[in-house]
């Protein structure tokens, strides 16, 4: 599998890195627009990066074009220390990822990337085939009032503050991560895909390039832009996943979220949590293919 590397401008002076990835007898030569091949966006959760889906990727890419990328703060998309979070932000990065690419796109977005990738479909529905959402962070209007009051004292914010950033090496920080939950349920390759491309080098050793301080600034701002409120407004085709529901967690509200777009579907994957993406790449993509082949008439 080749990957190459690309950048789309973004709203606040963004910069957006942009993965796609090719078969190794991919011709430098083509260009995508030209391609017959089926296309699939992914769009990753808060402290991750677009490469956490390569293990999804690479059981996909002879078939179709892929592209991920990261949001910005994470991966190599880096915005100022002083950007007031705005979840809205991440669905104008999602779009102008979307827009360049040719349209007809079939994407797929875990978590808070799941909610960024709503956030364009609304506003430009025309670029998107079909969108599946993991687990997407959109708050019903009663878990919204009850989340926004508690933001400060949530245990996701205070758990990515006490994140380590830094470990002398790669090799140490994997194994650390793959000795304690949650990602010791990771599939070995995307843990390995995680940690490979979410740290910079540095004199001592290694530190995150999405910083504690900006994943919590997420899980703050999480519950405080209002797509819930427009859900009925989307005109997109959308399956909505989730792993064994879970009270007030987001698997927990997802077939709510689906109840609201109409013809939304609802899937619960029992043997999943909220970061199945990670923990069963080929049963995540064995489902997008199924999506493809379910909209493909439409194209």
């Amino acid at each position: 599998m080749k990957i190459e590397d690309s950048w789309v401008d973004s709203s606040d002076q963004t910069k957006i890195r942009v993965y796609r990835f090719h078969k190794h007898d991919h011709n430098p030569e083509h260009r995508p627009s030209d391609s017959p091949k089926p296309r699939l966006l992914f769009s990753h959760a808060n402290g991750f990066h677009g490469r956490c889906f390569d293990p999804i990727i690479e059981s996909l890419c002879d078939e179709f074009d892929c592209a991920s990328f990261d949001l910005r703060g994470h991966g190599d998309s880096v915005i100022s220390t002083d950007w007031p979070v705005n979840w809205q932000g991440y669905g104008d990065d999602a779009l102008s990822v979307a827009r360049s690419l040719p349209s007809g796109l079939v994407a797929f977005g875990h978590s808070m990337g799941g909610a960024a990738l709503v956030m364009a479909a609304l506003r430009a529905p025309e670029i998107f085939r079909a969108l599946i959402l993991f687990e997407p962070i959109i708050f019903p209007d009663d878990v919204r009032g009850v989340a926004a009051k508690n933001r400060g004292a949530s245990p996701l914010v205070e758990g990515a503050l006490r994140r380590r950033n830094s470990f002398a090496s790669r090799a140490e920080a994997f194994a650390n991560y793959a000795s304690k939950p949650p990602m010791n349920g990771f599939d070995q390759r995307a843990l390995h895909a995680f940690v490979e491309h979410g740290f910079n080098d540095a004199d001592s050793g290694v530190s995150l390039k999405c910083s504690p301080e900006h994943e919590a600034r997420n899980f703050e701002m999480g519950a405080l832009h209002e797509t819930w409120d427009k859900l009925k407004e989307l005109r997109v085709k959308t399956w909505v996943l989730s792993g064994v529901q879970q009270p007030m967690q987001p698997s927990g509200f997802a077939s709510r979220i689906a109840e609201q777009i109409s013809g939304a579907q609802f899937h619960e994957m029992r043997d999943l949590t909220h970061f199945g993406p990670m923990q069963k790449p080929e049963l995540l993509a064995r489902f997008i293919r199924q999506v493809h082949e379910l909209t493909a008439t439409n194209t």
